[in-house]
C-alpha cells in the first residue's frame, strides 16, 4: 500500500515576523518620498493648474475679437491696458490685467470665474471671493487716455466676502511684451522672484504693502526666486512661469536664468526716458 507524504506547515515566529516587518518598512522607506515632500509638492501642483488655466484664459480673450493680443498689447478703447504702460511705474495697476480677462478664467470643476486661480497656495496672500461684475469703469484722463479703476459705488458684499479690486490677492506678476510671435516670452509667474543671484528673504520685487513694482529685468540676469513660496527657504530657488504659448515651466533660478530669460525676447516698447541700458523683459509685479 501506497503512503501519503505528509508536510507539516507552520506559521511564522514572532521573530521571523519582526523581520518581515522591518524589511518592508526599509523598503518602502526607499521606493516612497517622504511625506512632508509629497505635501510640500501639493501646492506647486496647484499652483501649475492654476497657471494654466490663466494661460487658457489669456488665449480666449486674445481669440476673443482682439486679433491675439495679449491685455498689455491692446488699447483702452479694445479693453486692454497698453495706454497706461505708455507710463513708467505701472505695478499698483498690476491687478487689472487679470480683471480684464476675469471672464475667461472659469475652471472646469466651476461655473462662474473665480479670483481663487489669482493666488499661489504657497503664498501668504489670501484670494478674494468674488470679481466685481459691475464694478469696473473707464475714466477719462487728459489727453485723451482713459485708466481703468474698481468704482468705488459698487454694491458691498456680504461680510466674509471680498472683490479682487487690487494686488493684495494676487500672486503673478504680468510680463507686458508678449505676442503671438513669442511662444517663449514670460508671460507670468510667481510674484516672489528678485534681483541678484542671492535670493531676497521676502518677495523680491514684490512688496508686501500691494502697491506693485515695474521692474526692467535684464535678460542676462542675474535674478532668483526669494526664499517664499515654493523655495521654502531653500537658497536655489524655485518657481513657475507661464510662457507665451500658454506653456508652465517649474524652474530653479539658475533654470530661469539660462534657459528661460535669456531667450525670452526683450522688450522694445519702453516709456519715454525709461529705456534700459541693456537688453531687458518689462515684468509688472503685484
Amino acid at each position: 500500500m501506497k503512503q501519503k507524504m505528509r508536510r507539516d506547515v507552520s506559521a511564522f515566529t514572532r521573530i521571523e515576523l519582526a523581520v518581515v516587518l522591518v524589511v518592508v518598512l526599509v523598503l518602502a522607506s526607499m521606493l516612497l518620498p517622504p511625506m512632508h515632500k509629497v505635501k510640500a509638492k501639493a501646492p506647486r501642483i496647484e499652483c501649475v493648474n492654476n497657471l494654466k488655466e490663466i494661460g487658457t484664459a489669456y488665449r480666449l480673450w486674445c481669440g476673443d475679437v482682439h486679433g491675439e493680443k495679449f491685455p498689455a498689447t491692446e488699447s483702452l478703447d479694445r479693453w486692454g491696458w497698453k495706454d497706461l504702460l505708455t507710463n513708467a511705474d505701472q505695478g499698483v495697476n498690476c491687478w487689472s490685467n487679470y480683471a480684464i480677462i476675469a471672464d475667461y478664467l472659469t475652471p472646469a470643476t466651476a461655473g462662474n470665474a473665480t479670483p481663487k486661480l489669482l493666488i499661489c497656495p504657497a503664498d501668504e496672500r489670501q484670494p478674494a471671493t468674488d470679481f466685481i461684475t459691475n464694478g469696473m469703469r473707464y475714466e477719462w484722463l487728459p489727453h485723451g487716455v482713459k485708466r481703468i479703476d474698481y468704482d468705488s459705488n459698487a454694491p458691498p458684499l456680504p461680510a466674509g466676502r471680498t472683490y479682487f479690486k487690487d494686488n493684495s490677492t494676487l500672486s503673478y506678476f504680468v510680463g507686458v511684451s508678449v505676442n503671438d510671435v513669442q511662444p517663449e516670452g514670460i508671460l507670468s509667474g510667481d510674484r516672489n522672484l528678485g534681483p541678484g543671484p542671492l535670493p531676497d528673504a521676502d518677495y523680491g520685487y514684490s512688496p508686501k504693502s500691494g502697491k506693485g513694482n515695474d521692474v526692467a529685468v535684464p535678460i542676462s540676469g542675474p535674478v532668483s526666486w526669494s526664499l517664499k513660496m515654493h523655495s521654502a527657504g531653500n537658497t536655489s530657488g524655485s518657481g513657475n512661469i507661464l510662457l507665451g504659448d500658454g506653456s508652465v515651466q517649474q524652474v530653479s533660478s539658475a533654470g530661469f536664468r539660462t534657459n528661460w530669460l535669456i531667450h525670452a525676447g526683450p522688450t522694445t516698447n519702453w516709456p519715454a526716458g525709461h529705456v534700459p541700458s541693456s537688453p531687458s523683459i518689462r515684468l509688472v509685479f503685484p
